[in-house]
């Protein structure tokens, strides 16, 4: 097969599917997102001369260009050009609100959430989410630009800045956790890793902000839950976060739809690219 591996680079991710599939006997052709073009009764079909599509990352770029980038996703899509994710899960995902609200609908735990573009709205929020959240960009990964906010002042004069620059304000209410959380790799109908992540120097326990990884067998109740909140978002491939709280309740925080592996490959010792490439080739 020849495989289009979608991304914004030539990274660490992109180069560990081209390995694994060269070594599964196919063909991997890293395309970097931002050089895409698309012709209509112009020549030939884009990107058509791939087998199928593989979604790394979705590099920044314009409102314009990224619905552009989706649009093209979906016209592939609807010519029979297997994509994954699939471009609506892609689309889910990537925006933080819209996961949440699935998980909510489909009866699956997750935080109580606020999220609006006023910051006296957001007050009032921060109020009754009972003072203590965490403030999370709409579209990000990997823990970055997350922030605990406890203090009414700081929590005015960051909401204020968030409305005058027309940011989007996602609040969710912080979980007195154990220091951990779990990540699970869910490809189809079932979990290939997963892995505990315990939090370094602060609460966040992602591993490209200190915390450290190990291998962990999920439980048959915890497996089950990221196969649904997968489920919910349309994601054939997944990185599920599992967060225990305070009153043994399991709350589902991400459903990632471009899930990284070099943690979880090293902690569990699964070649987490051949898996990919296979369910790929399979499908």
């Amino acid at each position: 097969m020849n495989i289009a591996i979608l991304s914004g680079g030539s990274g660490w991710h992109v180069q560990d599917l081209v390995r694994a599939a060269a070594e599964l006997g196919h063909t991997a052709a890293p395309l970097d997102f931002r050089a895409l073009a698309a012709g209509v009764n112009a020549g030939s079909v884009p990107l058509s001369e791939h087998d199928a599509l593989l979604v790394r990352t979705m590099p920044a770029g314009s409102l314009e260009q990224v619905v552009f980038r989706m649009d093209l996703l979906h016209e592939c899509a609807a010519r029979g050009i297997p994509v994954l994710n699939p471009p609506r899960a892609v689309e889910v995902c990537v925006d933080k609100y819209l996961t949440t609200a699935r998980l909510a609908r489909a009866g699956i735990d997750t935080p109580p959430t606020a999220v609006c573009q006023r910051s006296d709205d957001a007050m009032t929020y921060f109020a009754a989410l009972g003072g203590d959240v965490v403030l999370k960009p709409l579209f990000g990964s990997e823990g970055r630009g997350m922030c605990r906010i406890t203090d009414p002042e700081t929590a005015w004069r960051t909401f204020r800045v968030l409305e005058q620059t027309g940011q989007v304000i996602y609040l969710q209410q912080f979980v007195r956790h154990p220091g951990w959380d779990l990540r699970a790799f869910v490809l189809g109908d079932r979990v290939i890793a997963s892995m505990r992540r315990t939090a370094g120097a602060d609460w966040r326990t992602n591993v490209a902000q200190g915390g450290t990884a190990e291998n962990v067998t999920l439980s048959e109740a915890e497996t089950a839950l990221a196969l649904r909140a997968a489920r919910a978002v349309g994601c054939p491939v997944a990185g599920v976060d599992l967060l225990p709280g305070p009153n043994g309740e399991l709350f589902v925080i991400e459903v990632n739809a471009v899930p990284g592996w070099k943690a979880l490959a090293s902690a569990c010792g699964v070649d987490v690219a051949k898996e990919v490439v296979r369910f790929v080739t399979e499908r």
